[in-house]
């Protein structure tokens, strides 16, 4: 190579590097400056709504949220939308009313109706109908708040969970608990506002659910573990100290600060503040993190063993952060995923699996909430991404040896506790075969609201400007709050 084109190649690659910013700045026409002045004045411009929103909007009936998210779509069927009807039906052949026009995950042809599994009673003086399976969260009828007509317009597991936490079925949106975050800010400065639990898996879509999207990095969720470190990569190195990670912090800060005040990228400030929290984080994480200082009363309450990583200890994790002033804990189960091609997709068998695995430390949870003063003003949030059909699964046309139940997202249930809901009360009723809402259907963009608005949010009020929209949780049909649950 002659020595011209080593020097075309180094220009090429130089201005492979460049920014447009830091070519704009260089100009010595001026027209970098007056560039880089628009920018600001566009970003004052916007600051209310996207830098630091007003909130709350008005009195908040609940501080922080807890919300236990099923992976893969528990059948409500089988839990709490008693249908009798449903039984007398089992095993005819399903209307064509109920199959001309559908789409369905799996099914094909003319699928059998598949009557309840389990055994229903009536619980509490509200007398809330609750399965066999669910022994423990029925003690807790009078507490509960169930919306039994929920509905998604996704009937796949990935868009369907991307849509219940980031109100899109699309990658990319912030999550609920960057959402709230981003617009209340935490409690307790040395933890995370937003933190993130898991159990049986990982879900499909990853950390995509508890994104930040577009919102400032910093309010993405945090994942936490029951075992080992609770955050990866949060001890120190080998042979390093707490005063020379200070000492590099500050190094790094004075680096960034001068980045920032170059270049006027909010992100360097948002790396900054994760820098600042991480270090907090190594003395506060570990210690709010660790159940080992839980009474054994506490600890058998939950179901939940020291040194395991189980759903149980998740959700004395998830009081645990409640008490140390979270805003936003979010849990995830996987396994409910109730097909019917395996023992552990069966609803005989893996789903029942998966629902005593999850009874006792869910009841735990809303007992050791009350007990603590934390109920009130916590909102307890059950649920999954769809239902399950009251056709019984049928892949290729034919009957499976095994039972199961295909995804139905017209109509599925939710319940939840405590941080202002109407306890002991039932919204919406599905048809006959609890496949289709007979009353007041309730779109997973609605539930948003609901839960915004219990917060002290106006969700068409909180808005982040972005690709020329300003954004929000609900997205861009109308979104109505669901007053009725509200007590």
């Amino acid at each position: 190579m002659n020595r011209l084109s080593i020097e075309q190649e180094l220009r090429r690659a130089k201005l492979e590097d460049d920014t447009r910013r830091q070519f704009l700045s260089r100009c010595t026409t001026g027209l970098g400056s007056l560039w880089m002045a628009s920018q600001a004045a566009g970003r004052s411009a916007h600051s209310s709504s996207a830098e630091m929103p007003a909130l709350p909007h008005f009195p908040a009936k609940a501080k922080r949220v807890i919300f236990l998210h099923m992976i893969g779509g528990p059948s409500q069927l089988e839990l709490f939308d008693y249908k009798p009807m449903l039984a007398k039906y089992d095993g005819k052949d399903a209307p064509q009313e109920y199959l001309d026009g559908q789409r369905f995950a799996f099914i094909q042809g003319t699928p059998q109706m598949l009557g309840p599994q389990f055994s229903f009673k009536q619980h509490g003086e509200s007398g809330a109908w609750v399965s066999e399976l669910f022994p423990h969260v029925a003690s807790h009828a009078d507490k509960l708040c169930f919306i039994k007509t929920m509905q998604t317009d996704q009937f796949n597991h990935g868009p369907a969970q991307l849509l219940v936490h980031t109100g899109n079925a699309r990658i990319g949106y912030p999550s609920e608990g960057s959402w709230v975050t981003w617009g209340l800010g935490t409690e307790n400065e040395d933890l995370p506002g937003f933190m993130v639990l898991l159990s049986g898996g990982v879900p499909r879509n990853g950390k995509a659910l508890w994104s930040s999207g577009f919102l400032p990095s910093v309010y993405q969720g945090v994942q936490c573990r029951s075992q080992g470190d609770p955050i990866l990569n949060i001890s120190n190195p080998k042979n390093v100290t707490r005063d020379i990670r200070r000492q590099m912090l500050d190094a790094l800060g004075d680096l960034n600060r001068k980045s920032h005040d170059h270049f006027h990228d909010p992100e360097t400030l948002t790396r900054i503040a994760q820098y600042e929290m991480s270090f907090r984080m190594q003395m506060t994480v570990p210690e709010v993190a660790n159940i080992n200082d839980e009474p054994q009363e506490i600890l058998d309450l939950y179901g939940a063993k020291k040194g395991e990583s189980s759903f149980a200890n998740n959700c004395l994790l998830a009081r645990r952060f409640a008490e140390a002033g979270v805003r936003f804990i979010q849990l995830y189960d996987s396994g409910w995923d109730s097909h019917g091609t395996e023992k552990k997709t069966s609803i005989n068998e893996g789903f029942a699996d998966k629902c005593r695995q999850v009874d006792q430390p869910i009841s735990a949870l809303l007992t050791d909430l009350q007990r603590r003063g934390l109920l009130e003003d916590t909102l307890v949030v059950w649920g999954g991404e769809f239902g399950r059909t009251p056709m019984r699964e049928n892949r290729g046309g034919n009957k499976m040896a095994l039972i199961g139940r295909d995804h139905a997202p017209a109509a599925f249930t939710l319940f939840m506790a405590g941080g202002g809901v109407k306890p002991g009360f039932t919204y919406g009723e599905t048809d006959e075969f609890g496949y289709r809402p007979a009353t007041d259907p309730v779109h997973v963009r609605d539930f948003h609201a609901t839960m915004l608005h219990l917060l002290g949010i106006d969700s068409d009020r909180m808005t982040h400007y972005f690709q020329g929209l300003h954004q929000k949780l609900t997205g861009v049909k109308p979104a109505s709050v669901i007053h009725e649950v509200i007590g």
